[in-house]
């Protein structure tokens, strides 16, 4: 699995380079259904004045409406950086079957590293998870972004 799992984490990564160019947080999504992309996305909360348009978010819109369905049961969102827990919690209600993320999130990042929303027990789906995919690529991607924040004087 983990060959393909690069192949559309690089897909995931051309999209977080969308949102790095436009001024967005560099994160970018794919959702996959049957080995095919049928969703693309990137960070969007600037653009729509919108604080949940996160690539995850976006994604899983786009999935659902694909799908015609809430329900996401048979597909994987790659996503460069690990969700945030609004997006973890989307992935839980969305009965996504799995998340493939690429740099864990020491600050925000809800699915293993401050908090564990997809391992809580009590909820009624499991999400299976695998983070490290292109970590490096994927952080670097987003520290770049943030470093140039910075030297604009931007928070």
């Amino acid at each position: 699995m983990m060959k393909i799992d690069q192949i559309y984490m690089s897909e995931a990564l051309k999209e977080a380079k969308k949102a790095f160019d436009i001024d967005e947080v560099a994160v970018g999504a794919v959702v996959v259904y049957e080995r095919n992309i049928i969703a693309r996305a990137h960070n969007q909360t600037r653009l729509l004045k919108d604080p949940t348009a996160h690539a995850e978010m976006i994604a899983l819109t786009q999935a659902a409406n694909f799908l015609k369905s809430e329900r996401l049961l048979n597909c994987t969102l790659y996503v460069t950086i690990e969700p945030c827990p609004m997006c973890a919690g989307a992935l839980v209600w969305a009965r996504l079957k799995r998340l493939v993320f690429g740099a864990s999130d020491v600050k925000a990042g809800a699915c293993g590293s401050v908090m564990d929303v997809l391992g809580q027990y009590r909820l009624n789906h499991r999400v299976s998870v695998t983070g490290g995919i292109l970590a490096d690529e994927c952080a670097a991607l987003i520290s770049e972004f943030f470093q140039k924040q910075r030297a604009q004087g931007k928070k």
